[in-house]
């Protein structure tokens, strides 16, 4: 990992409101799919690995970059990184990765990519995040494991 800070002073969005949940959605006895909202807040907080701010707030994670079949057990969330040259955009995204494996159920098929055209490498990015035994392989990187876990963990 880089010592310094490739993107000094980034821009800060505000945070949307907290989803108020319906009597319905807490009810563990009435189906209620997947939706977007409810992905979005599993990823909105987890924490940039550069600064003391998260993914929302940087505005890497937008509700209207994530596509989601529940019915096709399917995830797909594009994120965009600060910067173009971004060196962090791999962990970001095995971040996703990790947090939304952890929190869905195992039926559903994850993918995370950058958003098209808004980085110097997504190509090269997305390969390493598509392909499921170089991402076991980052997992099994006990440092690299502890920086995902503090990522993806709730400040307090």
């Amino acid at each position: 990992m880089p010592t310094e800070i490739e993107n000094i002073n980034p821009n800060v969005y505000d945070k949307i409101k907290e989803r108020v949940l319906t009597a319905n959605e807490e009810d563990e006895n009435v189906p209620d799919p997947f939706d977007k909202r409810e992905i979005f807040d599993l990823i909105r907080n987890i924490n940039d690995p550069e600064h003391p701010l998260t993914l929302e707030e940087l505005h890497v994670v937008q509700e209207d970059l994530i596509r989601i079949s529940d019915g096709q057990n399917s995830v797909h969330i594009s994120f965009t990184p600060t910067i173009p040259h971004c060196s962090m955009a791999t962990l970001i995204g095995l971040s996703i990765r990790v947090k939304l494996l952890r929190s869905l159920p195992p039926r559903f098929k994850v993918t995370v990519e950058i958003t098209p055209g808004t980085h110097a490498s997504e190509q090269a990015v997305n390969k390493q995040l598509a392909d499921k035994e170089r991402v076991a392989a980052a997992l099994e990187n006990k440092h690299l494991a502890e920086v995902i876990n503090q990522c993806i963990s709730a400040r307090g």
